[in-house]
């Protein structure tokens, strides 16, 4: 029989997290998952390819073995798990980019969340000295390694969102603060007929240009620069995924308004977010909302909350669809 550990033991572990995030960041920087997607490789291989010393490397990777990542052959080499392997950058549901954004960008700032809580100030905000997306955007790589990372986890967890969902009718869809465009062209795929418009910054619409590029979708969806706080493009729907837990309540306000001043009478919007219940359910969103308390001003939302919000912002909400995943699909018209 086995007996549970002591709750003094229970909590060692969760804060000693830390230190295993910092391991796992290694692993992924360096690339050792990527590395064994072809079979196992000895330590001093690992090594050699990644430029690591390989005594240290050999302690992370064991410390990590024992937590599931990592496996020793009998011939004393090293191959991934299941679960090491989506530290893979050619894993199909890679965290690798997840790994690295995180610790590079949250994870110092992330210290400040006694000062959040204290002032509730945003402890990246504090950390950095200016707004989050303002230091993300001002660097091509840190904006980039950031559209990857979202694309990455939303893209693990919105396992199933479009799943037999019906679209509301129109021609063109814009995804408004689409980042990669990923989700754009996944619901795309089931719907041949659309066109579309992802919308970002300037130094991210690229990135979604090049998205629709290799998903063979540039002749249906263009890739358009802007700010969502002045002006966003005509569209029949509009898709609003994973940018209002960004937000405080009064600048997610704003983003709204400027949609429904762009919006025709019919349009429909579409805000994919994670809906958390209100009492004590679990639920993963809750977990998110942490995140978003640290790192920007932002949070996740209950029903209701997402109702007097988008009331502010000039919608309807018509309906919540749940769905499959952790995330649901808020229908909303205009007001």
């Amino acid at each position: 029989m086995n007996e549970q550990p002591p709750p003094s033991a229970v909590m060692t572990q969760l804060l000693a997290g830390f230190q295993v995030s910092q391991a796992l960041y290694v692993v992924a920087k360096l690339g050792i998952c990527t590395m064994l997607d072809d079979g196992p490789l000895s330590m001093a291989d690992l090594a050699q390819r990644s430029g690591a010393s390989p005594q240290p490397l050999g302690r992370v990777i064991r410390t990590l073995g024992m937590l599931g990542l990592f496996r020793t052959t009998e011939d004393g080499r090293v191959e991934t798990t299941p679960l090491g392997a989506t530290l893979s950058h050619n894993h199909p549901q890679t965290q690798a980019n997840v790994a690295e954004m995180w610790m590079e960008q949250q994870y110092l700032p992330f210290s400040d969340l006694l000062h959040t809580v204290r002032t509730g100030e945003p402890a990246t905000e504090h950390y950095l000295g200016q707004p989050p997306f303002d230091w993300i955007s001002a660097d091509p790589e840190r904006a980039a390694l950031f559209a990857r990372a979202m694309a990455d986890v939303t893209g693990t967890m919105r396992t199933g969102l479009f799943d037999g969902y019906d679209l509301p009718p129109g021609k063109v869809v814009a995804d408004i603060g689409g980042a990669d465009g990923s989700l754009l062209a996944e619901l795309f795929t089931s719907h041949p007929d659309r066109h579309g418009i992802v919308f970002d910054k300037p130094a991210v619409a690229p990135i979604a240009a090049e998205t629709m590029i290799t998903r063979g979708l540039a002749d249906r969806v263009e890739a358009v620069a802007g700010d969502f706080f002045t002006e966003v493009p005509a569209a029949d729907v509009y898709l609003l995924s994973f940018v209002l837990h960004d937000w405080n309540d009064d600048d997610a306000v704003r983003i709204l308004q400027t949609i429904r001043r762009s919006a025709a009478p019919d349009s429909r919007l579409l805000v994919v977010e994670g809906v958390m219940p209100a009492d004590d359910t679990p639920h993963p969103m809750k977990l998110v909302d942490l995140t978003m308390l640290g790192g920007t001003a932002g949070r996740e939302r209950t029903a209701d909350e997402f109702t007097d919000l988008l009331t502010a912002g000039g919608f309807h909400l018509d309906r919540i669809v749940p769905r499959p995943s952790p995330f649901s699909i808020i229908e909303a018209t205009p007001l």
